[in-house]
């Protein structure tokens, strides 16, 4: 498996919006999900076919077949794959440090202390 097909490595731009469009509109062939992101990203059917087989090896579409077909879906929520991404920036920007994240994001006005406060009280109603 090449880097760019590693799971832990980012996804890109295209990637992302292919599994925001699949997440959004369900099962669909490499032409529908083609034809649904053309205006924002015009690419060719191998183009897509190459990107969908490239998520699908790192595990985050799976594809059943209808006659000839592929039928693709996102091969696991949203939520999921949100989780993993932020694992990923957490371990590379901040050691695995929640902690060190959080303060940082403070420290540079991404997240307010009420925001933290309301994020302790959904975390301990949780529990």
């Amino acid at each position: 498996m090449t880097r760019r097909n590693d799971s832990t490595h980012p996804l890109t731009e295209l990637q992302q919006a292919i599994l925001d469009y699949l997440w959004a509109k369900g099962p669909l062939s490499a032409e529908a999900v083609r034809e649904g992101l053309q205006r924002k990203y015009p690419l060719k059917d191998s183009s897509m076919r190459t990107l969908l087989r490239r998520l699908e090896a790192r595990g985050l579409l799976s594809h059943r077949t209808e006659g000839k077909v592929f039928i693709y879906e996102a091969a696991q929520p949203a939520q999921q794959v949100a989780a993993s991404a932020l694992r990923h920036i957490l371990n590379r920007f901040f050691s695995g440090s929640v902690e060190q994240m959080l303060v940082g994001m403070v420290d540079q006005k991404v997240l307010s202390a009420a925001d933290l406060e309301r994020l302790a009280r959904k975390v301990r109603n949780r529990s």
